[in-house]
């Protein structure tokens, strides 16, 4: 048993390790983003994201204001920063199941790379190499979503993502068709299928990329509120580790270690 449980304890240290995130002044940091110092790097090229960034330092948004219908849901949540990974029932946290959009651009991010292609854009995630494709070519987003009819198309854990430039450095992407088992971000926060999600990018230099996300979900929320903003920085190597969530890794970790300890306990595997 002693060997196990050391063993499930070097696993942990090493994920932890290897994520290399750190919470700061109510947002997050990545330390990689922060071994990135190397200026601005020249004028930004136009409309092109193409390439590798590391990030992100995330800032929080703003606290929402709840509909009652919101409330409800939100009161359902126990998410790991108050009720630990013993109690918590953040499916992520628990059994590795996928972040979802937007959790996974502001708050579980890591790193980030962007390919262009005639007509779509391409995003993949590091952190559970997870991609979505951006439509570019003018198409309207879906309305049915999670409708009855035949052609309704099914909620995504990512959405159905459209973009447009509105300038030379400048992508804005709206999104919606969200699965509404997410949470939009580990505070709990949840989401209905028919949320708005709104990013807007903009390519402040060669080096520098910004992230403002803007959500817009009536049923859920009083009124649009900024969910977060994050920065990333181009990353010389263009190469970005692989980073997952394994499930056999977690279920040893929380039968170990988690379920056992309780309240207190260190943030899980990942994290």
């Amino acid at each position: 048993m002693g060997n196990r449980f050391m063993g499930a304890m070097l696993v942990v240290a090493a994920l932890l390790s290897a994520s290399a995130i750190a919470h700061a002044q109510g947002g997050y940091r990545n330390t990689e983003y922060d071994k990135l110092n190397n200026g601005p790097g020249g004028p930004a090229p136009k409309r092109d994201f193409s390439g590798s960034w590391a990030g992100p330092i995330a800032a929080e948004g703003e606290t929402p204001s709840f509909t009652p219908a919101g409330q409800k849901l939100f009161s359902m949540n126990k998410p790991e920063a108050k009720y630990h990974v013993a109690d918590t029932n953040d499916g992520f946290v628990r059994t590795c199941d996928p972040l979802g959009f937007p959790r996974n651009m502001i708050f579980e991010i890591r790193g980030v790379s962007f390919a262009s292609m005639p007509d779509r854009m391409i995003i993949l995630n590091q952190y559970q190499r997870a991609w979505r494709e951006v439509w570019m070519d003018g198409r309207q987003l879906p309305t049915n979503v999670g409708g009855t009819g035949k052609d309704a198309p099914d909620p995504r854990y990512y959405g159905y993502s459209v973009g447009k430039w509105v300038d030379d450095y400048t992508l804005v992407i709206d999104t919606t068709g969200l699965d509404d088992k997410t949470w939009l971000s580990g505070a709990g926060y949840p989401h209905s299928i028919q949320a708005h999600v709104q990013e807007r990018y903009t390519r402040v230099d060669h080096n520098d990329l910004q992230l403002t996300v803007t959500v817009d979900d009536p049923t859920i929320y009083t009124k649009p509120f900024v969910l977060g903003k994050a920065g990333f920085k181009w990353l010389p190597s263009q190469q970005l580790a692989e980073q997952l969530c394994v499930p056999s890794e977690m279920v040893q970790y929380l039968n170990l270690v988690g379920d056992p300890g309780g309240k207190g306990v260190a943030p899980s595997p990942g994290r």
